[in-house]
C-alpha cells in the first residue's frame, strides 16, 4: 500500500491553519486513510492506490480542509493557454502510440517539493501506470531544451544521449542492457525494432520513455518551469496521470499551461481538467449506508468531498467530479463520498436482523483432520500444482488419456493439462527425490478437476488425499495398514475392499475401498511398470481416496 509521511509544519501550511499532530492523527483517517506512524512531528498514513491524488500534501489537505468544512465544494484550477507544441511521429504507433502533455511555470521548489515529486511520479506509476506499462512520465526542466519538441522513434543505436544519473553518452541499446532503469523496464520496448523518444527543437533527447529521462533536463531545486510528457499504452491512463500530477503542482504553487498535441490526423490540447459527471440517487445511497439524509445534507456531504452537487430532479442529484478524482467510476464511489463527507464517526453500528454463526467448511475440516493423521503416521505432505502433463499423468501411470482437459495455450509442456488425480503428482516427487534416504512416505491433499462422465462437459472441483510409501519391502499390507488407521481415526469403521483393476497397480495386487457401496478410492502397489517409467528402483504402494464421496457417506 503506498504511504505518505506528513510533516506538522508543512501539512499546516498547506492547510491554511495552524494544526498539532494530535490533531492531524484524530481526523487524518476519517478521509478513509488509516494511520501508521505518529511521530513527535509527522504522521505517516497510508492510502488506498486509487487515491493516488494523497500521494501528494496537496492531494491530502485539500480533502481534509473539506473534511474539516474549511473550504467545500468543488476545487477550481486555471489552465493558461500555451505556446509550446509535441508534435508526434506516426512510428510510435508501433510501440508507444499515446502522448499527453503540459507545461507547469513560477515553481519555487526545495527539496522537500522535489522529493515530494519525485514521490507522486512513482505513485503514480505504480497505480495507474501499471509499472509503466500502461502510463510513464517525464518530468523535466523547461529552461534547458527549446521547444517545439517532437515524439518520435529511433533505432536502438542511432542515438546517444546521458541518461539520468550517469556522466557518458549511452545508446537506447546500451541504456537497456546496462542502466538501472533500463534492466528493470526494458520489458516494455525491447521487442519492437524502434525505440520512442522525446527530442526538442535541436535534437536532444528529453526523454527514453518509459525507461529514463536525460541528464539533460534534471529537476533540481533551481529549477522554476516544467514540462511534463506523459506516454502509454491506453489514453485514459495517462490522461488521467497528467491530471493528478499537474493539480499536485498547482497546490505547490505552480501555474498550469496547455500544450498542443499535434499527430498527421489529429490535434488536441492537453490537459484537460473537465469534470466529470455523475447521477446520484438519494433513496439508493440511504439504503445502502442505512441513514435518512435529505436532498440537501446529502449534498452537503459531497461537497465536503470536494465535489460539486445540485438537484436534478427529485431524488437525483447531478455531481460534478474533479479531474484528480480518477477513482470515482461508479454510482456506489459517490455514496462511498457521501458517507466521508457525512461523516463515518456519526454512522450508528447495527446488530445484523439474523444472526448466524460462522464455520469452517466441512470439506477443510475434512482436509485439516486427514492432514493431521497422516503426519501423525509418518507421511510428509506434498504441495504440488493443480496442472500436470500428459507424459506424467497418462503416459507413465499407464493410463489411457480420456476426457482430458487440456490448457488452450500452455506456457510451457510441464503444465499442459489439468489433473484428475494425485498420484502421478506423487510418483513425479518420489522421481526427484530418489537421491534421498529411504524408506520416502509422502501424502498430498488438494483438489483435482474431474470432468462428468455422462455429459462429458461440465466439470467438479474434488478434494482427494492419496499418499504413497516406497522403500525395499513396501508392499499391499503395509499400505492397507496405513489406510485402515486413516479411516479409523476419521471415525469410519463400516468400509470394505474388493478386488478390481487399475493400469497403474499390478494385477492381484489392487483393491478398490467402498463405504455403504459407493466406491470412495483405491489401494495397492505401483506396477513395476510405472516405477520404470519414473526411474525408481523400490517397490512403491499407494492409495487415493476422494475425501468429499467419504463425506457424503457420512450425512
Amino acid at each position: 500500500m503506498p504511504a505518505i509521511t506528513l510533516n506538522r509544519d508543512r501539512f499546516s501550511s498547506f492547510v491554511g491553519r495552524d494544526l498539532s499532530v494530535d490533531e492531524m492523527a484524530k481526523w487524518l483517517p476519517w478521509l478513509g486513510v488509516d494511520t501508521e506512524e505518529v511521530g513527535p512531528d509527522y504522521v505517516k498514513i497510508e492510502f488506498n492506490p486509487n487515491r493516488v491524488d494523497f500521494s501528494s500534501y496537496g492531494g491530502v489537505a485539500r480533502a481534509f480542509r473539506g473534511l474539516m468544512s474549511w473550504e467545500t465544494g468543488l476545487p477550481k484550477y486555471t489552465i493558461k493557454e500555451g505556446k509550446n507544441v509535441l508534435k508526434v511521429d506516426p512510428t510510435v504507433s508501433m510501440v508507444r502510440p499515446y502522448v499527453v502533455s503540459a507545461v507547469i511555470r513560477n515553481l519555487k521548489l526545495d527539496y522537500d517539493t522535489v522529493k515530494e515529486l519525485m514521490e507522486i511520479q512513482e505513485d503514480l506509476h505504480w497505480g495507474v501506470g501499471r509499472d509503466r506499462k500502461k502510463a510513464s512520465i517525464g518530468v523535466h526542466n523547461l529552461d534547458a531544451v527549446e521547444p517545439p519538441f517532437t515524439y518520435t522513434t529511433s533505432a536502438p543505436k542511432d542515438i546517444k544521449f546521458v541518461p539520468l544519473d550517469k556522466s557518458k553518452d549511452m545508446t537506447l541499446q546500451e541504456i537497456l542492457e546496462n542502466h538501472e532503469k533500463g534492466l528493470a523496464y526494458k520489458r516494455h520496448v525491447d521487442w519492437a525494432s524502434r525505440y520512442p523518444l522525446i527530442l526538442d527543437k535541436l535534437g536532444r533527447v528529453l526523454s527514453f520513455p518509459p525507461i529514463i529521462n536525460g541528464e539533460l533536463t534534471r529537476v533540481n531545486s533551481q529549477t522554476r518551469n516544467l514540462f511534463i510528457d506523459v506516454t502509454g499504452m491506453e489514453p485514459n491512463a495517462i490522461s488521467r496521470s497528467l491530471n493528478v500530477l499537474v493539480i499536485a503542482l498547482a497546490d505547490m504553487g505552480g501555474t498550469i499551461e496547455s500544450v498542443r498535441v499535434e499527430y498527421t490526423d489529429r490535434a488536441f490540447v492537453t490537459p484537460d481538467l473537465t469534470p466529470q459527471r455523475m447521477e446520484l440517487r438519494v433513496n439508493y445511497a440511504n439504503a445502502l449506508l442505512g441513514l435518512k439524509l435529505s436532498e440537501t445534507k446529502t449534498i452537503e456531504s459531497l461537497q465536503k468531498c470536494r465535489l460539486s452537487a445540485r438537484r436534478k430532479s427529485k431524488g437525483v442529484l447531478e455531481v460534478l467530479i474533479p479531474a484528480y478524482r480518477i477513482d470515482i467510476m461508479h454510482e456506489v464511489d459517490l455514496v462511498e463520498e457521501v458517507a466521508i463527507g457525512y461523516g463515518y464517526f456519526r454512522l450508528k453500528p447495527t446488530k445484523p436482523a439474523t444472526v448466524t454463526t460462522g464455520r469452517e467448511h466441512r470439506v477443510n475440516e475434512m482436509a485439516n483432520d486427514v492432514r493431521q493423521i497422516m503426519v501423525g503416521l509418518g507421511f510428509v505432505e506434498a504441495m504440488n500444482f493443480l496442472l500436470a502433463n500428459e507424459v506424467d499423468h497418462y503416459q507413465k501411470m499407464r493410463r489411457k488419456a480420456a476426457r482430458m482437459i487440456g490448457l488452450a495455450n500452455p506456457v510451457s509442456t510441464e503444465y499442459s493439462i489439468v489433473r484428475n488425480g494425485l498420484l502421478p503428482s506423487l510418483m513425479k516427487n518420489l522421481a526427484d527425490n530418489k537421491h534421498q534416504a529411504y524408506p520416502q512416505k509422502m501424502f498430498e491433499v488438494s483438489d483435482v478437476i474431474e470432468i462428468n462422465e455422462k455429459t462429458e462437459t461440465r466439470t467438479a472441483r474434488r478434494l482427494h488425499v492419496a499418499c504413497v510409501d516406497s522403500h525395499s519391502t513396501a508392499s499391499f499390507t503395509e499400505i492397507k495398514s496405513n489406510l485402515e488407521a486413516l479411516l479409523a481415526n476419521l471415525d469410519l469403521k463400516k468400509w470394505t475392499i474388493k478386488e478390481t483393476k487399475h493400469p497403474s497397480f499390478l494385477q492381484g495386487r489392487i483393491a478398490a475401498i467402498y463405504i455403504k457401496k459407493r466406491k470412495i478410492g483405491v489401494l495397492g502397489e505401483i506396477h513395476p511398470e510405472v516405477l520404470n517409467n519414473f526411474e525408481l528402483e523400490n517397490p512403491t504402494s499407494a492409495f487415493e481416496i476422494d475425501l468429499q464421496n467419504v463425506i457424503k457417506t457420512t450425512q
